[in-house]
């Protein structure tokens, strides 16, 4: 599918890069108070960095990984949101 991931690198503060099969690409944020259940290992850094890729999903050891849809939807939103302006010199 389009939304396949073909590129995954972990950031700082439970952020992922992420690279989709159409070239889409852009950053999920996972938040700490979520990561609960099965995704509660994610919560120790050494481990979220073990971050690989799995049939076109966001895995780790264990089992466990992401909706690549969801993820997807998550990074195209963030390509519509308005941007602030940019600080232009006034002339004078």
């Amino acid at each position: 599918m389009y939304w396949d991931v073909v590129e995954v690198k972990p950031e700082p503060d439970y952020c992922l890069f992420v690279r989709f099969k159409d070239g889409l690409s852009g950053r999920v944020q996972l938040r700490r108070e979520e990561l609960t259940g099965a995704l509660a290992p994610l919560r120790d850094a050494q481990f979220f960095e073990r971050v690989f890729i799995d049939c076109g999903a966001v895995a780790w050891p264990g089992e466990i990984d992401l909706a690549p849809d969801a993820m997807y939807a998550q990074v195209a939103s963030q390509r519509h949101e308005p941007q602030p302006a940019v600080p232009r010199p006034s002339g004078r």
